[in-house]
C-alpha cells in the first residue's frame, strides 16, 4: 500500500516540538471573567444556608452563583450517545454535596486573585450527614446519597438510588454451581482494583463567549464536543442550535475528557451574564474534582477439567460509582464483552455487579474502559489455575483461547470472532521473552529474585450498533483536499491516521490532505474519540467519503476532457489516459469547478457505524525483580505483541503501545487514590499520587502481527485501549512466579508484596 503501514510523523509534531502548539487556555479572551469554585469540606452534607453578601462587596467580583440560581433540570455529563445509559443525577450546583470537593458556589470575578480573595468570605452552614465511604456497606446504608425524586434513567439499568445502587448488571449462562461441581480443579480468589487517575498533562479548562448571533460558543479541552453541546443544551434549557463547541489541541485525555468537567460552569456564567468567562482547574482540582477509574472488589471462581479445559468462569464484583453514576453501567458491561470471550470453551459463566453510590469522587471513563478492571482478576485467576494444575500458564491459555470463526457464551447469539492472529501473537511474544528457553523464576542473589508473568487481553473497536461517524472530504480550489471530522486528536495521532486512510484511498501525497477537526458548527457529527473508535469507525467513514469524492472527481475530469471515465487513471493528483492523449491535474481542474455557470462544489461524504466491535488482541509478558527484604518490585522488561489488524502507522502504534503499557505499570505498582476516614482525598497532587517515570518502568519491547478485519477499512482494528490491559495481571504473575507470593490488591506496593511474602 502507498500510505498505510508507513511511519509518517504526526501532522502536529513540528508545532509541539517547537513549543508553538496552542491549547485552550492560550485562546482565552483578555476580558474574560475568571470562575473559581467554592467546594465542600464535607463528604456528605446539605447546604442549609449560604451568605454571599460580604464576598459580593469585594471590588471586581461580578457575580456569585449558588444552587438557588441554576436550572433544576438533571443531566449526566457522561460523553455517550443519546439516550445515555448513565443516570441523570446531576445539577450544575446542588443543595446536597456528595464528596469532599463537590461544587458549592461559582465565584465570578475580573481575575483569579479577586475570585480567591472573595471565596473565603462566603459563609455556608451545612447539615452534615454520615458519609458512605465503603462499597461493601453502601447498599441499604442509613445515608441515602441521592434522595431526590427527579433522578432519571433513560431506560432500566438496574438502578435503585434509594438503596444507593446506581445500577446493576447480571449475565448468567448455564448452571455455574453444577458445572463447578464437575470440575477437577477449581480456584477461588478475591481481587481488588483501585480507583486511578487519568493524569493528562493538560488539566480541565473551558472558556465561553457569545458570538455575533447571540449564540453560546464553548471552547474546551474535550474528547466529545458534540456530546458536550447536547449536555449544555439540556442543562441550560436552550436549543442545541444555540450552542457551538470548539475543541482546540488537547494535552491528553485518556477518558477523563469523555466526561464534561468544566464546560457547564463557564457555559452557565456566560449565558447568564452574556460576557466571556473561563475556568481552569489546577492540579489539585483535576485530581480531586473530576472522575477516576471505578474501583472494584471481585470474587472470582474458575473451574477446569483435568485435561485443562476451562468449564466455568464466575466473576462477581461490587463497584464504586462514587457520587454520580457517570459511565457506571457501561464501564462494567464493557468488561464482560472484552474479557470472557478470550476463553470460550466454557459451559457456564456468571458476570455481575452492583455499582453503588458512595461519597467519593465520581467514577468515569479511563483508557481500557472496564476491560482493564475485568481482565485483572480473570487473568490472575487463570495463572492461579495453571499453578494449581502444574501446567505452563501460556499453554493453558492457548488450550482455551477463542479462534477465528468461533463464538462465546458471553457474546450475543450469532456473534463470531471474524479476525485475529491470536496464536501467532502468542508465539511472537514467547520468542521475544525467550519464554520456553529459561525458567519463570530465578534467584538473582540472596536478596533479589526474578520472575516472568504473562497475560492476554481483548478490547473492542467502537461501540457496536450505537456510535457512528460522518466524514466529509472536500477538494479545495487549488486541487488539494481538506478532511472534516468531529473526532478529536488528543495526542494519539488520529488526524495523521485519518489522513493516511484518505490519501491511501485517493492516491494523493500526504501533504495534499489537511485535517480540520472538532468544531460543531463546521464538521459533521462524530461521537468523539473514545471506545477505541476513531481509526476503526471514523477511519472507515473516511475511506467511504474518499471513495465518494474520487468517483466525483473522475467524473468531472471525464466531462472536462470529453472522454469516458472508464478510460481515465487517477492517482489523487492527476488523471491521464493510457494513450497519452489526455492528462490533467487536480490543480488545473479545481479552478474550473469554482467559476462560471457550470461551477459546482466537489465533496465526498459518508456515515458509517458497525454492527460489531472487532477485538484487537494483545499478549504481555512482564519480567520483574523482587526485593524479598522490602517487597519492592522493579519492572525490568515488558514484551508486548499486539494484533490491531492492519497497522496504519507503525511509529504511532508503537508509541500507543508503550504508553498504554506504562499506564498499566502505574496502575499495577504505583498509582492509588486513597481517602481518609472522613472521605478526604489524600492523593490529590503528584507528591502523593505516584506516577511512574522512565526510571520506574523498565525497558518495553513492542511488536505487531497483522490480521485483516473484514468489517473495517483496509482490515483495520483499534489499538488505543487494549495496550493497557495486560500490565497488571502480567506483573502479578511475575511476582507470583518469582517469589510464590500472591498479591491480590492493586497497586502491588512494597508493603502489600512484603505482607504476601510473609504469608506465603
Amino acid at each position: 500500500m502507498k500510505h498505510l503501514g508507513k511511519s509518517y510523523k504526526k501532522k502536529d509534531s513540528a508545532t509541539i516540538l517547537s513549543g508553538k502548539a496552542a491549547y485552550t487556555e492560550d485562546f482565552i479572551p483578555a476580558n474574560a471573567l475568571c470562575i473559581k469554585i467554592l467546594r465542600s469540606p464535607h463528604a456528605f452534607a446539605k447546604i442549609v444556608d449560604i451568605n454571599i453578601d460580604a464576598a459580593m462587596k469585594v471590588p471586581g467580583v461580578e457575580a456569585i452563583y449558588t444552587y438557588k440560581d441554576v436550572p433544576k433540570t438533571r443531566f449526566t455529563l457522561a460523553g455517550q450517545s443519546y439516550p445515555e445509559p448513565s443516570a441523570y443525577d446531576m445539577l450544575i450546583l446542588d443543595q446536597i454535596v456528595r464528596y469532599v470537593g463537590d461544587e458549592v458556589a461559582l465565584v465570578v470575578a475580573v481575575d483569579e486573585r479577586t475570585a480567591l480573595k472573595a471565596m473565603p468570605l462566603i459563609k455556608v452552614k451545612y447539615e452534615v450527614y454520615e458519609p458512605v465511604l465503603d462499597i461493601h456497606t453502601a447498599i441499604d446504608h442509613p445515608s441515602v446519597i441521592h434522595p431526590e425524586e427527579d433522578l432519571h434513567y433513560n431506560f432500566p439499568v438496574g438502578g435503585d438510588p434509594k438503596r444507593n445502587i446506581a445500577c446493576s448488571y447480571s449475565h448468567v449462562v448455564g448452571d455455574v454451581e453444577a458445572e463447578l461441581a464437575k470440575c477437577d480443579y477449581v480456584v477461588e480468589e478475591s481481587y481488588f482494583d483501585q480507583a486511578t487517575l487519568q493524569s493528562a498533562m493538560e488539566s480541565f479548562r473551558t472558556f465561553c463567549t457569545i458570538d455575533q448571533f447571540n449564540r453560546l460558543v464553548i471552547t474546551s479541552s474535550t474528547q466529545v464536543p458534540f456530546h458536550i453541546r447536547r449536555h449544555a443544551a439540556r442543562a441550560l434549557g436552550i436549543s442545541a442550535s444555540q450552542i457551538r463547541v470548539i475543541k482546540p489541541r488537547i494535552g491528553g485525555g485518556f477518558g477523563s475528557k469523555q466526561t464534561g468537567c468544566t464546560e457547564l460552569f463557564s457555559a452557565f456564567v456566560t449565558w447568564t451574564l452574556k460576557k466571556p468567562s473561563y475556568i481552569v482547574y489546577d492540579r489539585h482540582e483535576a485530581n480531586n474534582c473530576s472522575t477516576s477509574r471505578h474501583a472494584r472488589d471481585w470474587k472470582v471462581r474458575v473451574g477446569a477439567t483435568k485435561d485443562g479445559i476451562i468449564q466455568v468462569i464466575d466473576m462477581v464484583a461490587v463497584s464504586d460509582a462514587g457520587a454520580h453514576g457517570t459511565h457506571a453501567l457501561t464501564t462494567f458491561t464493557a468488561g464482560e464483552h472484552k474479557s470472557l470471550p478470550l476463553y470460550n470453551k466454557t459451559k457456564a459463566i456468571r458476570y455481575e455487579s452492583n455499582i453503588v453510590y458512595t461519597n467519593h469522587m465520581p467514577g468515569g471513563a479511563f483508557r481500557g474502559y472496564g476491560a482493564t478492571e475485568a481482565l485483572w482478576p480473570l487473568e490472575c485467576a487463570i495463572t492461579k489455575l495453571a499453578k494449581k494444575m502444574d501446567v505452563d500458564e501460556i499453554e493453558l491459555r492457548l488450550k482455551n483461547l477463542i479462534e477465528v470463526g468461533e463464538t462465546a457464551q458471553s457474546y450475543d447469539p450469532g456473534e463470531i470472532l471474524e479476525s485475529g492472529l491470536l496464536k501467532e501473537a502468542v508465539q511472537r511474544a514467547k520468542e521475544m521473552a525467550k519464554w520456553d528457553e529459561r525458567p519463570k523464576s530465578w534467584e538473582i542473589d540472596e536478596r533479589y529474585r526474578g520472575g516472568l508473568g504473562v497475560a492476554f487481553a481483548f478490547q473492542g473497536s467502537g461501540v457496536a450498533n450505537v456510535d457512528s461517524a460522518t466524514v466529509e472530504i472536500r477538494m479545495l480550489d487549488d486541487g488539494s483536499y481538506m478532511l472534516f471530522t468531529g473526532s478529536t486528536d488528543m495526542g494519539q495521532g488520529s488526524n495523521t491516521a485519518l489522513a493516511q486512510i484518505a490519501c491511501e484511498t485517493l492516491g494523493c501525497p500526504m501533504d495534499m490532505m489537511v485535517v480540520y477537526e472538532a468544531d460543531t458548527d463546521v464538521v459533521p457529527f462524530d461521537p468523539g474519540s473514545y471506545a477505541s473508535s476513531t481509526t476503526y469507525v471514523t477511519g472507515t467513514a473516511t475511506k467511504l467519503a474518499a471513495e465518494d469524492l474520487k468517483k466525483k472527481i473522475i467524473a468531472e475530469f471525464a466531462r472536462v476532457l470529453e472522454v469516458e471515465a472508464s478510460l481515465l487513471t487517477f492517482d489523487g493528483e492527476r488523471v491521464w489516459t493510457e494513450d497519452g492523449n489526455h492528462a490533467m491535474t487536480t490543480a488545473e481542474l479545481a479552478p474550473k469547478l469554482v467559476s462560471g455557470a457550470s461551477g459546482h462544489y466537489l465533496n465526498g461524504m459518508a456515515t458509517w457505524g458497525s454492527e460489531t466491535s472487532p477485538p484487537p488482541f494483545m499478549v504481555g509478558i512482564a519480567e520483574v525483580k523482587v526485593d524479598t527484604e522490602t517487597g519492592k518490585v522493579t519492572p525490568e522488561y515488558f514484551y508486548a505483541v499486539v494484533d490491531c489488524g492492519t497497522v496504519v502507522n507503525r511509529n504511532l502504534a508503537t508509541v500507543q503501545t508503550e504508553g498504554g503499557v506504562v499506564q498499566g505499570i502505574g496502575m499495577a505498582l504505583y498509582e492509588e487514590i486513597r481517602y481518609s476516614s472522613r472521605g478526604v482525598l489524600e492523593t490529590n497532587n503528584f507528591m502523593h499520587y505516584k506516577l511512574p517515570t522512565r526510571l520506574d518502568t523498565g525497558r518495553i519491547h513492542v511488536d505487531f502481527v497483522e490480521s485483516y478485519e473484514p468489517s473495517g477499512a483496509y482490515g483495520i482494528k483499534s489499538i488505543g485501549e487494549v495496550v493497557i490491559n495486560t500490565s497488571c495481571p502480567a506483573i502479578q504473575g511475575a511476582i507470583l512466579n518469582a517469589t510464590g507470593a500472591e498479591v491480590t490488591t492493586l497497586p502491588m506496593i512494597p508493603e502489600r508484596v512484603y505482607v504476601a511474602l510473609q504469608e506465603k
